[in-house]
């Protein structure tokens, strides 16, 4: 049984611990986690090729991708005409897609993937950003995939180079600042528990407030 009516999307920098701390979000209130799963459900509802959902998972376009999506803008295409638009641009909206779906079946977390941008319309959701000091996540990232320091280091920047280039192209918002999101925290400076038990505190008091203002 749920604990909450909360929809929780969570932005998170490479190393960050964002989806560990979303998985333990997610058991303690009872609902479910989509990371790659959104992927899984929009190929499948789709009808497009699983691996072109991999391929393309928050990966930046290309200028020359770029200028289609703006040729199919302009010649008026809309969602429901995917047959001519660049492929990315269909992995987008059948990813777009798939986040409304999950978010209108009840409470759960969505990891990355713009899905604060495709719920914005949304009154129950909450949207976070958990972001780490480097060392913090050198440390994580070293450990993890047996990686020294330095690789580690370039690791996170070019994969945090990639989630900010594709949520900048298909949002109308900022990746990692303050204003794109109701909260930014600190899992360098809360730890794993404090993050997720600071998320649980914010879950709640945006509930009060909106009992409040029924």
């Amino acid at each position: 049984m749920a604990k909450t009516n909360t929809i929780i999307t969570i932005g998170r920098q490479y190393g960050s611990a964002g989806r560990e701390i979303g998985y333990k979000v997610a058991d303690e209130l009872g609902i479910k986690l989509y990371d790659k799963e959104m992927l899984d459900r929009a190929a499948k509802e789709s009808g497009l090729c699983q691996e072109l959902f991999e391929t393309h998972d928050e990966k930046p376009t290309s200028s020359f991708l770029y200028s289609l999506v703006m040729d199919t803008y302009s010649l008026g295409y809309t969602s429901g005409s995917y047959t001519d638009m660049p492929i990315n641009h269909k992995v987008f909206l059948a990813q777009f897609d798939a986040i409304k779906k999950i978010a209108d079946e009840g409470p759960c977390i969505l990891v990355g993937r713009c899905a604060d941008y495709a719920l914005e319309g949304y009154d129950n959701v909450l949207s976070l950003f958990i972001h780490a000091n480097m060392d913090a996540k050198i440390r994580r990232i070293a450990r993890i995939y047996d990686l020294t320091d330095v690789k580690a280091k370039d690791l996170i920047i070019k994969t945090d180079k990639k989630r900010a280039s594709y949520y900048n192209y298909y949002s109308n918002k900022k990746w990692g600042a303050a204003e794109s999101y109701h909260a930014c925290l600190d899992s360098s400076l809360l730890g794993i528990d404090g993050t997720a038990k600071a998320i649980k505190m914010l879950v709640e008091l945006k509930e009060q407030e909106g009992k409040r203002v029924l």
